[in-house]
């Protein structure tokens, strides 16, 4: 159901941006061969999101 009020756009792309972070990391777990991403992995994708939407 859609909203006819005024949304502010800050939270959007705050959602936005966890959202493909989330994805970033599922990728990332479906492609390891271990049960669970090691914490090391997790900072790297998560850094490399980061730095790819600082650009």
């Amino acid at each position: 159901m859609a909203s006819s009020g005024p949304r502010g756009g800050g939270h959007d792309q705050t959602a936005l941006d966890e959202i493909e972070l989330t994805g970033e990391l599922m990728i990332a777990a479906s492609g390891s061969e271990c049960e669970r991403l090691a914490p090391e992995r997790i900072d790297e994708v998560l850094l490399a999101g980061d730095e790819a939407s600082a650009d």
